[in-house]
């Protein structure tokens, strides 16, 4: 594997009309492709691939660049650069929990609370909610993982009224099953779910470590408690190159 990675990582005679950058990505691209590079491996660094092509690292930087535009690759700060892996089958059902989802293909679930506050719902807020316009709601703006791997950036709104502290449960369990189960609320059902597509913007992409443009499914679902309450709308943009959503009957 090593010989064929070195193989791959050679530089080539410049084609004509090819930037180095490009040809840098289009040689990284092919040894990916014939499985030299496989999903969710690091790549060498930076240094390592400029010296292998004997350029200077900001034209390895632009390189892999091109190639987390094409969704080959993500970086991840601090981390390095890793080779995108396979789509994550994610049912959505009756009952859709992103824990128990990822849990069940083998991966550790994980999350993070990136901002928290209660503000007035909007007209559509309100509406999902059933709630009159202008009522405190709870908002929470999360991102979800998979064994590391951001799948996607969620805002998440619930009632004030029955979940002012959910921003300091979520914090400390990642898990709005636990927030609503910290309030009285054991078990809650999908009422409806709709999905659009959508462009990664500035702020999206840096959460998720994509590249700004990059393709995103956008769902947005209403959950109910048992007697067919609303009590939790969200708003979930998942990194399409990584999720396959299927709906369940």
């Amino acid at each position: 594997m090593a010989k064929s990675r070195d193989r791959a990582m050679t530089a080539r005679a410049p084609a004509a009309g090819v930037t180095l950058w490009r040809r840098i990505a289009d040689d990284l691209e092919r040894a990916i492709a014939a499985g030299e590079f496989t999903a969710g491996e690091k790549l060498p660094g930076e240094t390592e691939i400029a010296a292998r092509f004997a350029v200077n690292r900001h034209t390895v930087r632009r390189a892999i660049a091109e190639l987390a535009g094409r969704g080959l690759v993500r970086a991840a700060r601090g981390s390095g650069t890793f080779v995108e892996g396979g789509r994550l089958a994610y049912p959505i059902s009756r009952r859709t929990r992103f824990s128990e989802i990822v849990g069940t293909a083998g991966l550790e679930a994980g999350g993070r609370l990136v901002a928290s506050r209660v503000e007035p719902a909007d007209r559509a807020i309100a509406r999902r909610l059933k709630l009159a316009k202008g009522t405190p709601v709870v908002r929470l703006d999360g991102v979800r993982s998979a064994s590391g791997v951001p799948l996607c950036a969620s805002t998440q709104w619930l009632p004030a009224a029955r979940a002012a502290d959910a921003a300091k449960v979520y914090e400390a369990t990642h898990s709005i099953t636990r927030v609503l189960a910290a309030f009285g609320i054991r078990d809650y059902r999908r009422h409806s779910t709709r999905v659009t597509a959508g462009i990664a913007d500035a702020i999206e992409a840096a959460r998720l470590d994509l590249a700004p443009g990059r393709p995103l499914l956008v769902v947005e679902s209403v959950d109910v408690t048992p007697d067919g309450k609303p009590i939790a709308t969200s708003t979930a943009r998942f990194a399409a190159d990584r999720v396959e959503l299927m709906v369940e009957n």
